[in-house]
């Protein structure tokens, strides 16, 4: 009998959600992590997971014992690496997920450097901009930007991303610079995304106001678009790492500087029970350190 493994089976189902998930993630089979739990629910005398076909249900009892097990299996794992020497050298693989044109834009250059610093750390990156599930898919911490759900997870916030309006210096000459966002109905826009409807949100004197837009050209990738407004098809609106080159270099010049709205947060997501994880934390401290306080 092993508590703080069966303290782990638990952590793991009731993070993945399901018993065949955490078996994927943990190499075991299903029907043995099944059984370790059922002896685990005997031995303490209590019920903590109702099992349906369907669904697998936590009791008040299994909950407590979750957020009990949580702690306590952080803090051992900070006993292991303390005694371990992982204080000074962290080691291990991390499996990030992290926005595709975010990632082009700085993890090439930034991950080499961190593996330099850390040569005992083995990064696995996934690129994708569809919101992955940390916990079922076994990532240990995800890179995400905008407002975060509120969930379980731990989030720990990199830096600011400013948003930009604008669009290439032939296309504002031949259809007129807007000065107000309403004028935006006058003019062809490139939204990101694929909803029928799509609204832009501004300030204006502190208060949100949204605008419709419509355009020829409405894509769910920001390298696209951005291309699209270089080449004078209408005015976009994406985050700063992505055009933030163009505008420099006079490519693309911005419209409705005054109505920006808030920057959005590149946040890293990771479970509770990856807290006290040294290849965890000095990811976060090295994107802290070498992105700034703003993108």
């Amino acid at each position: 009998m092993n508590a703080f493994e069966d303290m782990r089976l638990f952590v793991q189902v009731m993070e993945s959600r399901s018993f065949t998930a955490a078996a994927e993630q943990l190499g075991l089979s299903k029907q043995y992590i099944s059984r370790r739990l059922m002896q685990l629910e005997s031995r303490l005398g209590a019920r903590l997971l109702n099992r349906s076909t369907r669904r697998l249900d936590v009791t008040a009892l299994g909950q407590s014992y979750y957020e009990s097990a949580v702690r306590l299996l952080a803090e051992v794992e900070q006993v292991e690496q303390g005694i371990a020497g992982q204080g000074a050298q962290p080691k291990g693989t991390l499996r990030l997920s992290a926005p595709l044109s975010f990632a082009v834009a700085h993890l090439g250059s930034l991950i080499p450097l961190f593996l330099q610093r850390y040569p005992e750390v083995t990064v696995e990156v996934d690129l994708s901009d569809r919101s992955v599930d940390l916990l079922g898919e076994g990532f240990d911490v995800v890179l995400r930007i905008g407002v975060l759900e509120d969930s379980s997870l731990i989030a720990r916030r990199i830096a600011s991303i400013p948003r930009v309006y604008c669009a290439s210096p032939a296309y504002l000459s031949a259809r007129g610079v807007p000065t107000h966002p309403d004028q935006l109905g006058e003019h062809d826009c490139l939204p990101y995304g694929h909803a029928r409807q799509v609204q832009w949100r501004f300030q204006a004197k502190g208060k949100p106001i949204s605008v419709g837009v419509t355009g020829r050209i409405r894509a769910n990738n920001g390298e696209l678009l951005r291309e699209a407004a270089i080449a004078g098809m209408g005015i976009t609106y994406l985050p700063s790492f992505i055009v933030g080159a163009a505008v420099a270099a006079g490519h693309l010049h911005t419209v409705l500087d005054e109505y920006a709205t808030e920057p959005l947060e590149l946040s890293a997501v990771y479970p509770q029970h990856r807290q006290s994880s040294r290849p965890v934390q000095v990811l976060i401290e090295f994107l802290r350190e070498q992105l700034g306080e703003q993108l």
